[in-house]
């Protein structure tokens, strides 16, 4: 469901995955929507009355969450096939997988900069990842409960993970050191937020309360009750004058934030005056290394039942097609965020590049043919591996059983 709050609350209704939607994400601009859903697929959407959608496939177990890189050009998505997966947003296209987690993941964020990506598992880990190299650098443990969700904080030194023993906790990625650690739930912690800011903490828990923690004082200041069950999902606005809540009893809640009165663009440039613009990145250099999004001017998509308020209705078949088909992409077409990556601009085509020869293209086309053949059948092995997996457990489990029995007969 696509809201407009503005003058009055409608909704579009988009419909395409066969079953239950588990996370949607805007991309940084607002002219994306991805879906993630149970039915081990992952959508991306043009927000407008037609709600037209592409497909990507190749997950091999339901998708717990997707998330934008902030500068919107790439997409990490989650699954219960113990893999987190990379697609690059500009050509639609499948880039790489990372594993190392042992059973589902149920999360997966990009740090500010984008060079990082953190993943939690119902393995009971947590894991930060290099995007460079594609290697696990990191890997937070805990021997009590599993997170249900983790994200950075604005300015990418911290990670929060909401945990189904209740907590919450925040770990410092540059020292790998636990720094706050709460338990002001009774039910398990399934999401959280963080102020633009980076000062205060928003919690939503299976006990039907958000709970706000003060980061700086490192306390509880305020409990909301509003939801009549478990609260599944809270996220703070971009600019952090509101935050929306959705939880079981079927309701999306929208609150206005009363206890901040910083100016979230000053806090950002504080937290700017950290980059390192000319020294080559590496893993303890986590600051943002471009400006944050939240600085640059929101362009929201505001629409109603008959007319489009403030949406890109003019370039909409445009944005349609290339979205949709990527190779339409021309220079009128071009989204403002890419024309701005001037310095990253390797894997977009140049002006020779769109002169290329009939024959090239067609060999090129069968080359990525054969390279969807071949995504395909790594995902189908990978789907045989992961049953076979769930076979070898269950055998161990019932040998354990058996030997458990006949030990207590003896």
């Amino acid at each position: 469901m696509l809201w407009n709050c503005k003058p009055q609350a409608r909704a579009f209704r988009y419909v395409g995955h066969k079953d239950v939607v588990t996370s949607v994400r805007f991309s940084p601009l607002g002219n994306l929507l991805a879906s993630a859903s149970r039915d081990r697929t992952v959508r991306l959407w043009i927000p407008d009355k037609r709600g037209k959608s592409s497909e990507f496939k190749a997950h091999t177990a339901p998708v717990r969450s997707v998330d934008f890189s902030a500068d919107g050009q790439f997409l990490a998505t989650a699954s219960e096939d113990k893999s987190i997966k990379v697609w690059n947003m500009y050509r639609q296209r499948f880039l790489y997988s990372l594993y190392r987690h042992t059973h589902w993941v149920r999360c997966a964020k990009f740090s500010p900069d984008g060079r990082l990506i953190v993943s939690c598992s119902e393995d009971k880990t947590i894991k930060i990842w290099d995007t460079t190299n594609k290697q696990c650098v990191n890997n937070f443990s805990d021997s009590v409960g599993f997170a249900n969700f983790v994200d950075f904080n604005p300015n990418g030194t911290c990670i929060a993970s909401a945990g189904s023993d209740h907590t919450v906790k925040l770990w410092d990625v540059r020292v790998n050191k636990l720094l706050q650690h709460y338990q002001v739930h009774s039910g398990g912690v399934n999401c959280v937020s963080f102020h633009p800011s980076g000062n205060y903490l928003i919690t939503a828990s299976s006990d039907g309360t958000l709970k706000i923690l003060d980061l700086l004082e490192g306390r509880l200041i305020y409990t909301l009750q509003g939801h009549t069950g478990p609260v599944f999902t809270v996220s703070f606005s971009k600019g952090g004058e509101l935050f929306s809540s959705g939880g079981a009893d079927a309701q999306v809640l929208l609150w206005r934030t009363n206890f901040d009165d910083l100016n979230c663009k000053d806090m950002i440039k504080r937290n700017l005056k950290r980059l390192h613009f000319d020294a080559s990145p590496h893993l303890v250099d986590i600051y943002p290394r471009t400006p944050h999004p939240h600085e640059g001017k929101i362009e929201t998509v505001e629409t109603t039942d008959t007319t489009t308020v403030r949406t890109l209705a003019d370039k909409s078949e445009e944005i349609s097609g290339y979205f949709l088909n990527p190779s339409l992409l021309s220079s009128e077409c071009t989204p403002t965020s890419l024309k701005k990556k001037t310095e990253d601009m390797s894997d977009f085509p140049s002006e020779s590049q769109r002169s290329i020869p009939l024959a090239v293209t067609d060999a090129l086309e069968h080359i990525m043919e054969q390279l969807n053949v071949l995504t395909q059948t790594v995902s189908i092995l990978e789907q045989r591996l992961t049953l076979t997996e769930d076979k070898l457990k269950d055998c161990l489990e019932n040998q354990q059983r058996l030997f458990n029995v006949i030990q207590q007969k003896s």
